[in-house]
């Protein structure tokens, strides 16, 4: 099931992606996020910034279909992004943005796919432990992006399980009755995650 959503899975390998240093591969994944978001504004550009994370998962060696999996999800999204952008901006500027943000996610998801979530928080903590100094709560701020990064593929699945288990019962769609099960879930998850930080004495 972790295979199937975003940020949900890391795939081992000794590749040069996989051995550059974790705080590298952040700081290059927030500089390309930033530059290319202001710097193209052509067809053919945003193709060439698509085809930079593209290539890297070869490099990577990902497996296509861990790949796909990956970055499916966010297709049927950006098909309705692009749609309004075409009836606001136009084809052309509606395609520019629509190819930029996919190659964000994919960059994204390509550090998540070379990277262990550990070894990301590791890093982030030594980068910003030079704030304490300054009053920063270093450890919260590690402890709420490490649990957002985990949370999300829980989150997704638990959306996947229950449109799966209203399939099996051939129940219609309906937006009450996903929400109201992934809602039970999700606050029960939540407390969960609650108490046992809690008990290790984080505290509220």
């Amino acid at each position: 099931m972790m295979l199937a959503v975003p940020l949900g899975t890391y795939v081992p390998g000794t590749t040069v992606l996989h051995r550059i240093r974790p705080s590298w591969k952040l700081s290059f994944l927030v500089v390309f996020i930033i530059g290319t978001s202001m710097l193209v504004d052509t067809v053919p550009g945003a193709l060439v910034t698509l085809c930079v994370p593209l290539i890297g998962y070869v490099i990577a060696r990902v497996p296509i279909r861990i790949a796909w999996q990956q970055l499916w999800p966010a297709a049927p999204v950006l098909l309705a992004l692009f749609a309004f952008q075409w009836w606001q901006l136009g084809l052309t500027r509606a395609t520019v943005i629509v190819l930029v943000i996919y190659a964000a996610i994919a960059a994204a998801t390509l550090l998540t796919l070379t990277t262990q979530i550990s070894e990301m928080m590791d890093s982030l903590e030594r980068g910003l432990a030079p704030t304490r100094r300054f009053g920063v709560p270093v450890d919260t701020i590690v402890l709420a992006i490490s649990l957002t990064i985990r949370l999300i593929p829980l989150q997704l699945a638990t959306v996947s399980e229950v449109l799966d288990a209203r399939k099996a019962r051939g129940v219609d769609f309906s937006i009450q009755a996903l929400g109201t099960p992934v809602l039970i879930r999700s606050i029960k998850r939540a407390r969960n995650i609650g108490d046992a930080l809690v008990a290790r004495g984080v505290g509220d």
